[in-house]
This record gives C-alpha cells, structure tokens and sequence, in this order.
C-alpha cells in the first residue's frame, strides 16, 4: 500500500493529465485564443522548494558512517533503498524531509545518526515538470528550476517549426487550476522581442498549435 506521499503524487499526475486533455480540446475547437490574457511577466515564486521526483540521483551522507553513505536513484515508485534501509518513499519531499526520515530510519541500528541528502540528477516530481506539446522542434518535459522563463524552455526544446503558429500559443496554468493564458513565441524568437519573454511556473503545460496558412 502506498504512503499518502505517493498516493497524493499519482491523483496529482491524473489530474495534470485531465487538464492537458481538456485544454488540447478546447484549443482544437477554436481557431484563435484572443481572449486570453497575456501570460504574467512575471510569476516566479520566491519561496519555491525542489521536490524530489521519480529519476532523480540522491546522494545520501551519513555523517561518520562511510559505509552507509551511497548515492542511489529514485525508482519509478518514488522509493529508494540504500544500506539497511529498503523502499523509503522520496517522492514529494525536499532533501532536508528526506534526510530527517533516513535518520528516524538508521536510528534503529546506529546512534544519533546524521544525515545529509544532495540531488545532483534533477527530473523533479510529474506534476512539477514543464510540458511543451505541438509545434516545438523537440517536445518533452522539462524539470522546473527557480525563475526558469519561456526563453529558457524554448532552448531547451530547440525553437518552434516552420509550421508553427508561435504568436497563437497557450501557456495552461496547472497552479492556477488550468487557467489559460497567450504568449508570443514567434515575436520571442524569430523577432527577438524581449517584451515577449515570460515566467514559467512548475506544472505549465505550453501547447504551439500548427499555422492554418
């Protein structure tokens, strides 16, 4: 039986999915999205903390114990095992929770143990990830990152196609309950018009749908 951590992590995923669905089909019946506000300058919250998600690589230290001390990734389920403790659920929680739980774990074969967790392989949780879909030269999921903007996502998928209508893409909000909004990627890179650079959010989900001509 999963831990309410993992449990709430899959309902999150499904969720996330629903919203994609729903805003592909929205967006498929209608030809322009001019009634969308303007995507946020900016969006960026400062007291952001990195969740540890399914491949990501986890060093854990423990303090005067090299022997317990190994770097190991994060399986599918969420759940990492390193020596003495098997299936400790990592996903959902930052790398200070993470540390604490190993030590409660240890705590059961060694004294006052001390624990220091690093990730140094970032994917981040499912519902944290940024999805770019459509028209992007390589659409895929990204691992969020503090004050990450739309210019950082478009290098990172290579620009937008010949065939893209750039100026006619939606950001979907996920942290706002699927709100849509419109940004300008064709005046962002083909125009290099700074004013159309914009935050990112952990969760958004950026659609480029193809030109009509």
């Amino acid at each position: 039986m999963l831990p309410e951590s993992g449990i709430g992590a899959m309902k999150g995923a499904k969720g996330l999915i629903l919203l994609v669905l729903a805003a592909i089909f929205m967006l498929a019946g209608c030809a322009m999205h001019r009634g969308y506000p303007p995507a946020p300058k900016v969006a960026a919250s400062p007291d952001y903390n990195y969740l540890i998600g399914p491949g990501d690589t986890v060093n854990v230290i423990v303090w005067r114990n090299p022997d317990l001390s190994t770097s190991v990734p994060v399986r599918p389920d969420g759940k990492i095992t390193v020596p003495l403790v098997e299936d400790l659920q990592a996903i959902g929680k930052n790398p200070t929770t993470l540390a604490r739980d190993m030590e409660k774990a240890l705590s059961k074969y060694i004294r006052e143990p001390v624990v220091t967790v690093v990730v140094t392989n970032f994917v981040g949780p499912f519902s944290q990830q940024v999805r770019v879909i459509g028209e992007a030269a390589r659409p895929q999921a990204l691992p969020y990152r503090q004050n990450m903007t739309m210019l950082d996502v478009m290098i990172a998928v290579g620009g937008i196609t010949d065939f893209a209508d750039g100026n006619r893409a939606t950001l979907l909000r996920t942290s706002e309950g699927g709100k849509l909004y419109s940004v300008r990627l064709k005046d962002l890179i083909r125009d290099g018009d700074i004013s159309a650079n914009v935050d990112v959010k952990p969760g958004d989900v950026l659609i480029i749908p193809q030109s009509w001509f």
